[in-house]
């Protein structure tokens, strides 16, 4: 009898904790629900869309003590935006200077996404 009542007490005890441990709260949100304003900003990586150009984490400041620091230098990204012919509106592009110069001299951003494998659908 003793041992019966032990094994229904850890039995309660397991439900009660189990209770605490049941489903997550929901992480995900419903698709209904529309994010606006600054709630709906995503953070990017530092990169440019078309080249693919990234920061130099490489870089080193020498101080006039001969002191050697790491920096890095970030590219130099501007948001611009291109009509494409081939999808009939305009993409906005987070593009390095180089990026920009790049379309500017191949005519078109149609023609540099052609040559750098850019799906210009996804802007």
């Amino acid at each position: 009898m003793n041992k019966f009542l032990s094994f229904i007490v850890a039995v309660l005890a397991i439900a009660e904790v189990a209770a605490f441990m049941g489903t997550p709260v929901c992480t995900q949100r419903p698709a209904s629900m529309q994010r606006n304003g600054a709630s709906s900003m995503e953070m990017r990586a530092r990169v440019c869309d078309l080249l693919g150009k990234t920061p130099n984490r490489q870089a080193r400041v020498v101080t006039f003590s001969h002191k050697r620091i790491k920096k890095v230098q970030h590219v130099n990204l501007q948001w611009k935006r291109f009509f494409s012919e081939s999808l009939n509106r305009n993409v906005r592009l987070r593009l390095s200077t180089k990026g920009i110069k790049t379309v500017n001299k191949m005519g078109g951003i149609d023609a540099a996404a052609k040559k750098f494998d850019v799906d210009l659908a996804k802007f």
